[in-house]
């Protein structure tokens, strides 16, 4: 199986609907390497769903729990780990995501991501009147974030998730050769 002696953590980051989970997912496959969505692993602690965190803690509790969550995660090995669209805001969670896998920034246009969460009620940042324009806000802040701490960037707009897979594991692979 190609890719399967990749050492290293795979660590995804960008944007709500960029598609870290799901080619997270694909690229765990392919390396044969455990999967694990930092937003899934906080709902799992706390027995809640993301919007009932920040119903009852607003989103600062909800970011203490994801930074308590990343960096527990970053200490495992064989690991691709898709973290939250707002992960990055904590400079402590870009040192320790930098410092302990290879970062790949999952990038898609604000209107790509309001396509593919508009209907999504489990984003309590897009439970808003103007969701496409609070997606543009995001991408304007956050990019500058995802790029500081990025080894590779990836364009998820047009492509197949097997496809972008795929991709990165090429990339990957040329990079270790």
């Amino acid at each position: 199986m190609p890719g399967m002696n990749l050492p290293g953590n795979f660590f995804l980051i960008g944007l709500m609907g960029a598609g870290k989970t799901t080619v997270g997912r694909a690229l765990a496959r392919l390396t044969r390497k455990d999967f694990v969505d930092s937003d899934h692993e906080v709902e799992a602690r706390t027995g809640v769903r993301i919007p009932t965190i920040f119903d009852i803690e607003g989103e600062a509790g909800f970011r203490s729990r994801e930074t308590e969550a990343i960096h527990d995660l970053c200490r495992r090995q064989g690991l691709v780990l898709a973290t939250g669209g707002g992960a990055v805001l904590s400079a402590a969670n870009r040192s320790c995501l930098a410092a302990n896998g290879f970062v790949i920034y999952l990038r898609a246009s604000p209107e790509d991501l309001y396509q593919r969460t508009r209907l999504d009620k489990n984003r309590p940042l897009l439970q808003i009147a103007d969701p496409r324009g609070r997606l543009e806000m995001l991408y304007r802040e956050r990019d500058p974030l995802y790029q500081e701490i990025a080894d590779m960037i990836v364009d998820t707009s047009q492509q197949s998730v097997q496809h972008q897979a795929q991709q990165i594991l090429r990339d990957i692979q040329k990079r270790h050769a």
